[in-house]
């Protein structure tokens, strides 16, 4: 697929895609968001990348939002498509850990995408809010659920009914991103976080994801039997082996995936 709007490129074990839209404070059209999928879906399917971020280009903005030239005449069938809700839940669902790196203005439809990602990065001049109530709508790419998962009912609500700007400081004390870099960082502190990932055998970034979020669906005693299913097929795998016996004879393993 031709890029125009997006930026893929692999980066050692990291999988980057950038939102190339600086003139529009990185908008998502529905342009940008086949792009957006299309550029998740190479990174998910090389073998070579180990985590898969997402960022905006321009040093001002994340993602401003959804295109509102577009969503002035969205009707009800375009509505109900997935849109961002689709692209939010791929990357959820995606094998591979996937980070946000957020430098600048995360909102909206941009937040949303941010808050399907599973770790979030920003930096000290980020501003993050779901504006749509001043719009006549609600969130529509998954905030009014995934946000208060993330940062609890009472932010979540906070957030969603003002509608208000919080600072990247504030955002970092209620759990909405974990770390904060200087904007020269941003992508150096990504690109070391894929390095370290990389290190791990291939079946666990993978599996302790898909804990997380399938075991948040499910009961604690359901999650907890997930939990020891998993463990048992892992401890089955020859990385197990390896890396215990690295660890043992105080060397570096040597994990092949299997």
């Amino acid at each position: 697929m031709k890029f125009e709007n997006v930026r893929y490129e692999v980066q050692g074990p990291l999988g980057l895609v950038t939102i190339d839209r600086a003139d529009k404070h990185n908008a998502i059209s529905l342009a940008t968001l086949d792009e957006l999928n299309a550029a998740v879906d190479a990174a998910a399917a090389d073998d070579a990348v180990r985590a898969i971020a997402i960022t905006g280009a321009g040093g001002k903005s994340f993602a401003s939002g959804s295109d509102l030239s577009e969503v002035l005449n969205r009707d009800l069938k375009k509505a109900l498509e997935p849109i961002v809700q689709g692209l939010a839940e791929k990357l959820e669902r995606t094998p591979k850990p996937t980070i946000a790196a957020i430098d600048g203005i995360c909102m909206g439809g941009g937040l949303e995408v941010a808050l399907g990602c599973d770790l979030r990065v920003a930096t000290p001049k980020s501003r993050f809010a779901t504006p749509e109530g001043k719009l006549g709508i609600i969130p529509g790419g998954g905030a009014t659920a995934r946000l208060p998962r993330i940062v609890g009912r009472g932010w979540g609500m906070e957030m969603m009914l003002m509608g208000q700007p919080i600072s990247a400081d504030r955002a970092l004390q209620i759990g909405l991103v974990t770390r904060l870099v200087e904007p020269e960082e941003l992508l150096p502190e990504v690109r070391r976080m894929a390095e370290h990932l990389a290190q791990f055998a291939p079946f666990v970034p993978r599996t302790m994801k898909a804990m997380v979020h399938f075991g948040m669906e499910a009961s604690l005693a359901g999650a907890l039997m997930f939990e020891k299913y998993a463990q048992g097929a892992l401890v089955q795998t020859e990385d197990k082996t390896e890396g215990i016996t690295a660890f043992l004879e105080k060397r570096d393993p040597e994990f092949k995936g299997r």
